[in-house]
């Protein structure tokens, strides 16, 4: 379908206190927001240690729901903003998504788009 746009969620994992940094590099990416859960490792009652890392019990899950031509820029953003590739420091993962509804401004922005372009307008 033209037109169609085809969207991923991207789902980072990361230390209480960081959720901030994520949503951030996100945005100066090319994403809208996110949405900040809290959350707690499983089966982890306090500070635990990992090959002599501290494993913070406390989590924050931020989910992204993006443009899937921008995920991998993303992605990258979060990466190096909270250092993914450090142990310890969180994880992000991508799901794709199906379907979706309840984003009307990105329907608006198409119209608007499709309209400019009937009447022979160039917004750029």
């Amino acid at each position: 379908m033209q037109g169609e746009i085809n969207y991923d969620l991207i789902v980072t994992i990361v230390n209480k206190g960081k959720s901030e940094k994520v949503v951030d590099a996100s945005r100066n990416a090319g994403a809208e927001g996110g949405t900040i859960l809290f959350g707690r490792g499983t089966g982890i009652h306090e500070k635990a240690k990992l090959f002599g890392i501290t494993i913070e019990p406390e989590k924050e899950i931020i989910l992204t729901l993006i443009n899937r031509q921008i995920t991998d820029q993303v992605v990258e953003a979060i990466t190096r903003e909270v250092s993914l590739n450090v142990p310890g420091k969180g994880i992000a993962f991508v799901l794709e998504v199906e379907k979706i509804a309840g984003i009307c401004h990105v329907l608006n922005k198409m119209v608007g788009e499709k309209i400019d372009e009937l009447n022979g307008s160039d917004n750029k």
